[in-house]
């Protein structure tokens, strides 16, 4: 068991119409809500409308992923990011991982993961942003001084 603190979540994806040559829908995040339990499962299935939620996610917060989480929170709307995958044999997309880093989806991204976003409600919002507030401290700027300042002693000396 984790002892890291967590908001438990689930992730309602939309299919999407769209008109194109090699596609004939999309995936995007519709909803992230407060995890339900049990298994993935149709909420709506009509014509042009098709939603489908995934539960069961922790959105985790760990100590060293607090600079991404202060630039989410620092945003005009702090959001959950979520990795959608596809299964192979039916094209249809599930919600893969989630979390509220801007850094750690930057990363899955730089991956090759697809990322979607989603804002979080205003109680998730307050929870990360006091857990910020307490929690992130900016690194110190270091600055470097050239090493053509290093005087007598420096580089130059030690090439004659």
């Amino acid at each position: 068991m984790t002892d890291k603190p967590f908001k438990p979540v689930a992730v309602v994806l939309e299919r999407l119409s769209v008109e194109g040559r090699w596609a004939s829908h999309d995936w995007r995040v519709a909803a992230v809500m407060e995890d339900m339990g049990g298994e993935p499962r149709v909420l709506v299935d009509r014509e042009g409308l098709y939603h489908r939620v995934f539960p069961g996610f922790r959105a985790e917060i760990h100590r060293d992923e607090a600079e991404g989480y202060y630039l989410n929170m620092t945003t005009e709307e702090p959001s959950l990011f979520v990795s959608l995958r596809f299964d192979e044999a039916t094209g249809e997309a599930y919600a893969y991982q989630v979390t509220l880093s801007y850094n750690e989806a930057a990363r899955w991204m730089d991956g090759g993961e697809r990322v979607e976003r989603a804002p979080v409600d205003p109680a998730t919002a307050q929870w990360l942003g006091e857990w910020v507030e307490a929690n992130y401290r900016p690194e110190k700027k270091k600055r470097l001084r050239p090493k053509s300042f290093e005087g007598k002693e420096g580089r130059l000396r030690e090439q004659g």
